[in-house]
């Protein structure tokens, strides 16, 4: 690893889009969405991490909030989806980590969740987890992430600027042949007279031919690999899961922009939800016949727009924000180094 500066797509002179971004240009743009990592570098050989999303800062089990999840390619795991698809809500914050520490991330939310004030006497509910395979940089089997360690990403959440590249779930990830990692971006639409904020945060760790903005991008020979990438958007626009569906389908129209290769072996997953309060799951709106407000279908396409544009964005800052990392190829048994992007190379890419 090396002290190089990393610079976010739009520093480097590009200008994905149309619409508006948000103040950090985050998926914690949308109000009351937090963002925490644990990144866990040890020694040679570990290179890993996780990434913890809250949806609001309250009591997700007890306000549980509308959402739905679209699956491009299903090579992958995906704890919790066959709940969010029967019932439309999540109930748990969502954490991202590597293919082997599944089931501790689901130890760990599970501790976090039944931890929370009036949750006493809560006995099952629907942990959340997304994961890619850093063994190319990582000793995945070594067991880290722990239960602890993932723990602390829950801890760390915040509701401000979010860390990006080589950290948390993204710390050992490859895209591209290239150092991918954690991104994110977020934009302002216009719709139904009002402005919502959509944003997204993706772990990039797949394959294809990088374009990017839609100048291509030579990158290294292993840049075909089988790999996968988790695109999860956050906005604050009334929307029920029929229309969060459609809003995550959309998203893969900004992995595939970036000129991915939607190979066999890529797990390719979206998940959206909604933060609006007047949609939330509260424990008296499930307890009786409730009227929510809902965003109709025909003003729903500024928002697919933006989720194209923002995922385009994310996916390209976690390439940007990272740095060349030194690791351990588990598969192999050897030393592994995956260089980053080159910023110099882009900022000349960006003035043609």
């Amino acid at each position: 690893m090396t002290d190089i500066k990393c610079l976010r797509l739009r520093d480097l002179g590009f200008r994905p889009g149309v619409y508006e971004t948000g103040h950090y240009n985050a998926i914690t743009d949308v109000e009351g969405v937090a963002v925490g990592h644990a990144t866990v570098i040890e020694a040679d050989r570990i290179r890993t991490g996780a990434t913890a999303i809250l949806p609001h800062g309250g009591n997700l089990f007890q306000d549980k909030v509308p959402a739905a999840l679209a699956v491009f390619n299903g090579f992958g795991k995906f704890t919790g989806s066959t709940q969010i698809e029967e019932l439309g809500e999540l109930e748990t914050p969502i954490v991202l980590t590597n293919t082997l520490a599944t089931g501790r991330a689901i130890e760990a939310i599970n501790r976090w969740t039944l931890a929370q004030p009036g949750n006493d006497r809560v006995v099952s509910l629907n942990a959340v987890v997304g994961e890619t395979n850093d063994s190319r940089l990582n000793d995945i089997r070594a067991g880290r992430p722990t239960i602890d360690e993932i723990d602390a990403a829950l801890a760390a959440a915040r509701t401000e600027a979010v860390e990006e590249g080589a950290v948390g779930a993204g710390t050992g990830t490859v895209a591209f042949g290239l150092k991918g990692g954690i991104g994110t971006s977020s934009r302002r639409v216009k719709t139904a007279g009002e402005v919502f904020t959509l944003g997204v945060l993706v772990q990039t760790n797949y394959g294809g031919r990088l374009t990017v903005c839609g100048r291509a991008y030579d990158a290294p020979a292993a840049h075909d690999r089988d790999g996968s990438i988790v695109i999860v958007i956050a906005t604050d626009a009334p929307l029920f899961a029929r229309n969060l569906k459609r809003l995550a389908e959309r998203a893969f129209g900004g992995l595939a922009r970036t000129g991915a290769a939607l190979s066999n072996g890529s797990g390719d997953y979206a998940l959206a939800f909604s933060t609006a309060p007047a949609v939330r799951r509260t424990k008296a709106r499930r307890a009786a016949i409730a009227h929510y407000p809902d965003l109709p279908n025909d003003l729903m396409s500024p928002l697919f727009e933006a989720v194209i544009e923002a995922s385009e964005e994310a996916i390209l800052n976690s390439l940007t924000m990272a740095r060349t990392m030194h690791g351990f190829n588990a598969a192999s048994g050897k030393p592994s180094t995956v260089e980053a992007i080159s910023l110099e190379r882009l900022r000349a890419l960006s003035e043609h």
